[in-house]
Formats: C-alpha cells, sequence, structure tokens
C-alpha cells in the first residue's frame, strides 16, 4: 500500500491547505512511516493519536524561532496524520487512543487486510497519481524540478 499512502496524502494536503511552499516529499514520508510498524511487527505507536500529536509537539518544540525549518518539518507529522486517516485507524479504538485503553502492543490495521484489499488501494493511488500528475501540472519539466528538489508545487495550480 506504498502508493495510495505515498500518493493520497500530499493530494489530501495540497487540497486542503491549498499552500505550494508545504514540502510534498515530508508529509508522503510521514504517511509512510507508519508502515514500518506493519513490515518489522514492531509496535512504535505510529498508528495511534497520541504518536501524531507527539510527533507534532516534537517539531514545534524543536523548531521554535526557525519559522522555515518548521514549515518543512511539518510535513512529517502532518502525514502521520493523513495515515491515521488514510489506513482507517481512527475505526480502531483501541489502537487509535493509546494508550487510554492499556498500554498492550497493538497490531497494524494493514496486517488484517487482504491482498485485494491491498490491490484496490494501490491502484487507486495510480489513478490518483494521474490525476495529480494533471491538477498539479507536473507535465512541465520545471513544475516536477520544483516538486522534486524542494517538495513544493507550483504556486498556479493550486487555486
Amino acid at each position: 500500500m506504498l502508493l495510495w499512502f505515498a500518493v493520497t496524502a500530499p493530494i489530501l494536503v495540497a487540497e486542503v491547505f491549498r499552500s505550494p511552499l508545504v514540502d510534498y516529499r515530508l508529509v508522503a514520508v510521514g504517511a509512510l512511516l507508519p508502515l514500518v510498524e506493519a513490515v518489522t511487527g514492531v509496535f512504535l505507536g505510529l498508528h495511534t493519536l497520541a504518536g501524531a500529536v507527539l510527533a507534532l509537539a516534537v517539531v514545534m518544540g524543536a523548531t521554535s524561532g526557525r519559522r522555515l525549518l518548521r514549515r518543512r518539518l511539518l510535513g512529517l507529522p502532518i502525514g502521520l496524520f493523513c495515515h491515521l486517516v488514510l489506513d482507517g485507524t481512527w475505526a480502531t479504538t483501541r489502537l487509535f487512543w493509546w494508550p487510554a485503553f492499556g498500554f498492550e502492543r497493538q497490531p497494524a490495521p494493514e496486517a488484517g487486510r487482504s491482498p485485494a484489499v491491498w490491490l484496490l488501494l494501490e491502484l487507486a493511488g495510480i489513478a490518483l497519481g494521474v490525476v495529480a500528475w494533471r491538477r498539479y501540472g507536473l507535465a512541465s519539466a520545471d513544475n516536477r524540478r520544483l516538486l522534486a528538489t524542494r517538495g513544493h508545487l507550483a504556486r498556479g495550480v493550486l487555486r
């Protein structure tokens, strides 16, 4: 489910915030980060609201007085929050609200998904990627370079 998270999270953030200066690469990384739990089987709290809030607090605290660095790094916790939504983690009460219901280890939602669901989500990610390619003018080499090197979208594409 790599494309589902890596493509959909930046699109959601672009459409909600309409900011060309968000680092959309870090949004994608933040959205992929909880998959570490699914792959390793190690519970790190990345599928929890507490984990996303802690990541946001760390970024806010560590970048106090450094506005540009903060704007760049905020993509990571925003991506974590997007993962919680896109994964449906909010529907698993004991995991989403951990540790409110106890400290026992909770499995990642991806672990219980069938391969058919994984395939459908990946196909949806590809389809959304095609839409985003057109919507954000990524056929232009300049727009692709801006996204690849700075993580930004061209100002005119978010109107």
